[in-house]
């Protein structure tokens, strides 16, 4: 931090808690769905899933970062980690309501990145443009999930 940072240091790093507890669950889950994803379609979705598991876990370490750069100290303990997160861990029973569930993770997440950017706005602009970055493949993960939806007929 600079002499210059508007922010209130301890509100963020809070906040960045909810966003790191939020992007362990989605590494969580889309990791667990690409290894127990099973079908006749399932090799291209296991490797989007696969795909979209290691841009969590770099949004992860960015937003930890962040933190630690705030003066906090990344809470990664898996204790209340669910309670913690703005999306839900949920695993689907099939390979369509995988990703139906990824599909509605994204967009929560989306909704919830949208907001803390209107939050931080010039008050932090550092972690407004890494939430920034972060949305816009928050955004497109939304739509490969939609897009696999369309392409299983529904």
């Amino acid at each position: 931090m600079t002499p210059a940072y508007r922010g209130d240091s301890k509100q963020a790093i809070e906040i960045l808690q909810t966003v790191l507890a939020t992007e362990i669950v989605c590494v969580l889950r889309y990791t667990m769905n690409a290894v127990v994803a099973a079908g006749i379609f399932s090799d291209s979705v296991k490797q989007e899933f696969d795909q979209h598991a290691k841009e969590e876990q770099e949004h992860m370490r960015r937003v930890a970062e962040r933190i630690n750069q705030l003066g906090g100290k990344p809470d990664f303990n898996p204790d209340g980690l669910a309670s913690r997160a703005a999306s839900q861990y949920a695993e689907g029973a099939d390979l369509i309501e995988m990703i139906r569930e990824n599909l509605i993770a994204e967009r929560i997440a989306c909704e919830h990145y949208r907001e803390l950017i209107r939050y931080f706005g010039d008050n932090d602009t550092t972690t407004r443009v890494m939430l920034g970055s972060i949305l816009t493949n928050e955004e497109e993960h939304a739509n490969d999930m939609r897009d696999l939806l369309v392409a299983h007929g529904r």
